[in-house]
C-alpha cells in the first residue's frame, strides 16, 4: 500500500510538471477557439468512468467536488491569466504568479487527495478529484471563452490613424 502511494505521488508530480510546462508553452502561441474548447471537451470523456460501479460516488459529493473546483480552485487561474489582443492574434498573458499558482494548486490537490483517500476508496478518491479538476478547467476555459469572444468583437488594432493635416489657408 505504501509503495502504491509513493508511485502515485511520483506520477502525480511528473504529470503536474508536464502540465505546467505545457501551460507555459501555451502562452507563447496565439489562442484560438479550438485551443480553448478542446481541453474541457477532451476531459469530458473521463465522465465515462462513472459507468463503472466502483467509481460511482454520491451525487452530493460529485456536486461539492465540481463546485469546489469551479468556485475555489479556478479563481486563482482566472485572476492570473488573461487574454489580450495583439493585432489579429489573441494571446494568453499570464501573470507573474501564474506558475506559483499552478504549483500551489498541485500541492493543495495532492494534500487533499491524501487526506480524502484515508476515508474513501482509491477509486472514489479518483472520481472526486477528477470532478474537482473538471470543475476547475471548465470554469477557467469558459471564462477564457467569454474573454476571447469579447476580444474578437472589438476591431483589431491596426496602425494608428495618421494625424490630420493642418487646415489650408
Amino acid at each position: 500500500m505504501h509503495s502504491e502511494l509513493l508511485v502515485g505521488g511520483v506520477a502525480a508530480v511528473v504529470g503536474a510538471v508536464v502540465i505546467m510546462l505545457w501551460r507555459v508553452r501555451e502562452t507563447r502561441r496565439p489562442v484560438t477557439a479550438r485551443k480553448i474548447i478542446i481541453p474541457p471537451l477532451g476531459m469530458s470523456t473521463g465522465l465515462c468512468m462513472f459507468l463503472v460501479p466502483q467509481l460511482r460516488i454520491p451525487l452530493s459529493w460529485a456536486l461539492y467536488a465540481l463546485a469546489s473546483g469551479a468556485l475555489v480552485l479556478a479563481y486563482p487561474l482566472i485572476k492570473t491569466s488573461r487574454l489580450t489582443r495583439n493585432g489579429e492574434a489573441v494571446m494568453l498573458e499570464r501573470g507573474r504568479a501564474f506558475i506559483w499558482i499552478l504549483v500551489g494548486l498541485v500541492v493543495v490537490r495532492l494534500s487533499a487527495r491524501a487526506y480524502v483517500g484515508r476515508f474513501v476508496s482509491p477509486t472514489q478518491t479518483a472520481a472526486i478529484f477528477f470532478l474537482l479538476a473538471y470543475g476547475m478547467i471548465v470554469r477557467w476555459r469558459a471564462t477564457m471563452w467569454f474573454q476571447y469572444r469579447a476580444l474578437l468583437a472589438q476591431p483589431a488594432a491596426s496602425n494608428p490613424p495618421a494625424p490630420e493635416p493642418p487646415p489650408a489657408g
